[in-house]
């Protein structure tokens, strides 16, 4: 017993374990002892004190591990201060609406899950999508719903028509951008909604008017390659989808990223080209009072929600918009173009 009476103090073991631990080991020790002095055993009884001595060691050997390894953990001293807990990094919330009172693009869920899953995936923001707009407002809601004070930034995707807003909504949502200091991010046909609204307009920077090539491989320029969402562009560059011609627009009150190269389009024969100065403008951004705009007329199309160039055009310019990275905002004249006439 010397022997364990040395095994306790070494580690400590509890007063409650410890006398089922050295039962199981006085058991033992009187069966080995049995054994070898008894040999007129039956084979069952063997084979019974067998079972028993290898069903004490399954079971008392996790418990010893266990309290061996509490033996070695150092002591804390209660007189020193807790660590500093490490700095918590405030996941963004956006807001993703995709109601249609007009045209409905096939390409709004592939937009949507997109917008989630760049969030997800990169840890910067959780995205709440919509279909309908009732959580543009800053009234209670009740029943857990959330509400423009819960959200940094607003992503239209596709929207179009008149949506479902009452004059409070309108002035909750303009309130929440140019007065809170949020984010907005149009996407494609955002530019195709509320026409009845004015003040929608000044916001994003007008509205659509026509798709003067409808879908087609569309020559693009990069007019600022500093900013952050369109600077994995090339200089120029062809991307197929549907190029909105904006009206009510004018390049002197938002900062053009990307237009079209004037110079490689075919104006022979198309109605549906309205602009004289034949400026089209593929992405650009502005301030709206203290919260950032962003618009792109890319994604039309649903393929185009996997192509990387896209994706992350849509990733980079809801970053800006949560006030995360830097861009000019200056307005700048149209860049000249060999053949270009205007």
């Amino acid at each position: 017993m010397m022997r364990l009476r040395n095994c306790r103090q070494r580690f400590s073991l509890p007063s409650p374990v410890l006398p089922l631990w050295v039962d199981g080991i006085q058991d033992w020790t009187h069966d080995r002892d049995a054994m070898r002095h008894n040999s007129t055993n039956s084979s069952d009884g063997d084979r019974l004190r067998q079972a028993r001595i290898a069903l004490f060691f399954l079971f008392s050997l996790p418990i010893l591990t266990a309290f061996m390894a509490a033996q070695n953990q150092p002591a804390v001293d209660p007189s020193l201060p807790p660590p500093p807990h490490e700095k918590q990094v405030r996941l963004k919330h956006i807001l993703v609406i995709g109601q249609t009172k007009g045209f409905e693009h096939d390409s709004i869920s592939d937009g949507m899950v997109a917008i989630y899953n760049l969030g997800h995936d990169s840890g910067l923001w959780d995205a709440t999508l919509r279909t309908d707009v009732e959580l543009i407002t800053k009234k209670d809601l009740g029943r857990n719903a959330k509400n423009l004070d819960y959200f940094d930034a607003l992503v239209f995707v596709s929207t179009t028509g008149e949506l479902d807003l009452d004059d409070s909504q309108k002035k909750d949502m303009m309130s929440f951008i140019k007065e809170d200091g949020k984010g907005f991010v149009g996407v494609h046909a955002a530019l195709d909604t509320n026409y009845k609204w004015p003040e929608y307009g000044e916001m994003i920077g007008g509205w659509f008017d026509q798709h003067p090539w409808f879908t087609f491989n569309a020559p693009i320029i990069n007019e600022d390659p500093t900013f952050p969402a369109v600077r994995h562009f090339p200089s120029a560059f062809i991307k197929y989808d549907e190029i909105y011609q904006p009206k009510e627009w004018s390049r002197d009150k938002v900062h053009v990223l990307l237009s079209m190269d004037p110079s490689k389009l075919n104006y022979a024969n198309n109605p549906r080209v309205h602009r004289t100065d034949h400026d089209f403008a593929v992405a650009w951004d502005k301030m709206y009072g203290k919260g950032r705009v962003f618009y792109s007329t890319l994604g039309h199309t649903e393929e185009a929600w996997s192509d990387p160039d896209i994706r992350k055009m849509y990733f980079e310019a809801i970053k800006w918009a949560l006030g995360m990275t830097e861009g000019s905002i200056a307005p700048h004249p149209r860049p000249q173009l060999s053949g270009d006439q205007h």
